[in-house]
């Protein structure tokens, strides 16, 4: 399976880099990700994704595509631009993929293309599968344009796989890297009521996933890349603490979160009980189903 790799600097796609064999990786800044991923026999090739669509001859001899590439949704405040740059560089670079890949006379047989469980909106305590129908704030509605532009690469005969990630859990990256500091200087706490559904995931998990995705032809359209055992933001805050060995006694109020982040604290907020039941139909087994069994595996490496 030759793959091509948008994204492949990003927690994510580094970690899945890892897993494939000499793969292509297409990358608006070359030289930076070649110096990165020297290591894993990578062929990089730039693309500017904000502007033009991706060059043909990257796609030579190619059999799927992660598409993962897209600007972080946690970093900075969500004004207008910031916004705009987290719907443009999902949606109108995954219209210039396909662009492309609709003009190749020999396409991939797979596009394996991320998205979000944001998909969703936030939900309360309803279980969420794949048929469950979108939500209506921001994040849902970029999710959707940006599946609907995936679907499109179809007309070339491309099975598409849009992958709705929850929260992925590593070391060295992901939510998990923002979240460790404050509760190991024992201010953690949970976040507005704590009652609200965190559908996590290991990177291990992840990447299996996305693996599994490509590899199984059965597999189209929506896929959620979550845990089969979601959590409440209380219980999140008892395992984290538990694994590092520190109290969770100071709960952050909603009004806080809103003063402190701005409108992405309605991510921080939101309750999204998601569930994988593609993946489980599919045979997918999971290395990591519960939360303390991921938390310990990741805080234990390195010590």
């Amino acid at each position: 399976m030759r793959a091509l790799v948008t994204g492949a600097t990003g927690f994510i796609g580094s970690s899945l880099i890892s897993r494939l064999d000499h793969p292509v990786v297409l990358s608006r800044q070359p030289e930076q990700a070649e110096k990165r991923l020297k290591s894993y026999g990578v062929k990089v090739l730039g693309w500017d994704s904000d502007h033009e669509p991706p060059p043909v001859a990257a796609f030579e001899g190619i059999d799927v595509i992660f598409h993962l590439a897209g600007e972080s949704v946690g970093e900075g405040r969500w004004n207008a631009e910031k916004k705009k740059r987290i719907s443009d560089s999902r949606v109108n670079a995954t219209r210039m993929l396909v662009e492309t890949l609709n003009v190749l006379e020999t396409p991939p047989k797979v596009l394996v293309s991320a998205s979000a469980i944001g998909y969703y909106g936030s939900r309360g305590d309803q279980e969420l599968d794949e048929t469950a129908l979108e939500g209506d704030d921001f994040l849902a509605e970029v999710c959707f344009a940006w599946e609907q532009a995936a679907l499109g690469a179809e007309k070339a005969g491309i099975r598409v796989v849009t992958v709705r990630t929850g929260i992925v859990l590593g070391r060295g990256g992901g939510a998990l890297a923002k979240m460790v500091t404050p509760f190991k200087l024992g201010l953690g706490g949970r976040l507005g009521s704590g009652q609200q559904w965190m559908s996590w995931i290991h990177i291990d998990d992840e990447v299996g996933l996305l693996l599994h995705a490509a590899e199984h032809p059965e597999i189209s359209g929506a896929m959620n890349l979550v845990s089969p055992e979601p959590v409440t933001n209380r219980d999140f805050t008892r395992s984290l603490g538990r694994a590092l060995g520190r109290p969770t006694i100071f709960p952050v109020p909603a009004f806080a979160l809103k003063l402190a982040v701005g409108q992405f604290a309605e991510v921080l907020l939101g309750s999204q009980r998601v569930v994988p039941r593609v993946a489980q139909d599919t045979g997918y087994q999971f290395h990591y189903r519960q939360l303390d069994q991921a938390l310990e595996q990741i805080l234990s490496e390195g010590k």
